[in-house]
């Protein structure tokens, strides 16, 4: 299949219609099976609502959220015309008095599922109390069998377990962080998630500064497509990368058949050897 991982620059709206071309030129321009969006990429909608309500840490998150279904309906149509698959860049739903941090996969048949965060980060849990909303799940499509990590989430290893064990091949990590400091977190467990699961994992963060939305005034990162280091992967493990900061597609083409092959007959078996680990202890 051929993957593009977005490194993604937030842009202000005076309308829906601007954001509407935006996507519609990024995924015209991927060219691509599987398109990857960053995490909170969807909060530069914050700016249909003015500059008040943008720098308003709470009004942002309504002003998103209440642009879900015509969001929703927007990716529908470019997944459908295009025949790709899409995961949306994250943002805030409201299904209870808090909202949650979730990202929808789109197919070109319809939306497929969607993936919320698990666990917070200490803004998100602080400052902003956006909400985890524990449950994983794998979805099965034409182009394989994938999961969602999102962010934080890459940075726990029993979270990528989980989704490998249940069959996932390919690993979705959308970032949004505001340090260097931060996207090496998230690109090292990216990595390794890629490295003790053998699989594929797709790294799409959120790139350039933003002034005006103090959620994500800054934003660091390189988009790039990672697989396990060993005799069928690149010896780096890095498939595919980006420039730091450089807003556009990173694309590679993968054979996810490669991922059986480490599994079966990898120079190392993590994967395989994975619950060894249970029978470590203290001497």
């Amino acid at each position: 299949m051929r993957i593009a991982a977005a490194a993604y620059p937030i842009d202000w709206f005076d309308d829906f219609a601007a954001y509407e071309a935006k996507l519609t030129r990024w995924v015209a321009t991927a060219e691509a099976d599987l398109l990857v969006f960053p995490e909170y990429g969807a909060m530069e909608l914050a700016s249909l609502g003015g500059r008040a309500t943008a720098a308003d840490l709470e009004a942002g998150l309504h002003e998103v959220a209440r642009h879900g279904p015509a969001v929703e309906a927007l990716h529908l149509r470019l997944a459908a015309a295009r025949g790709c698959h899409i995961l949306g860049a994250s943002g805030p739903v409201f299904e209870g008095p808090r909202p949650v941090n979730r990202a929808v996969l789109y197919g070109p048949e319809g939306r497929i599922g969607h993936q919320d965060k698990q666990i917070m980060t200490r803004f998100e849990r602080e400052h902003w109390d956006v909400t985890g909303a524990p449950g994983l799940r794998v979805f099965d499509t034409a182009l394989g069998r994938m999961g969602v990590l999102i962010c934080y989430d890459s940075e726990f290893p029993l979270l990528g377990r989980v989704l490998a064990e249940a069959g996932a091949e390919i690993l979705l990590v959308p970032s949004c962080t505001d340090t260097v400091a931060g996207f090496t977190r998230v690109r090292i467990g990216a990595m390794a998630r890629a490295l003790e699961s053998q699989c594929v994992v797709v790294h799409a963060p959120t790139v350039g500064a933003c002034d005006w939305l103090p959620a994500l005034d800054e934003n660091r990162g390189r988009a790039a497509i990672y697989g396990p280091p060993d005799g069928f992967w690149p010896e780096t493990g890095i498939i595919a990368q980006g420039g730091m900061d450089a807003p556009g597609w990173v694309q590679a083409q993968v054979d996810l058949s490669r991922v059986r092959d480490s599994r079966r007959d990898g120079a190392v078996l993590p994967y395989a050897h994975w619950p060894e680990q249970e029978n470590c202890r203290l001497v």
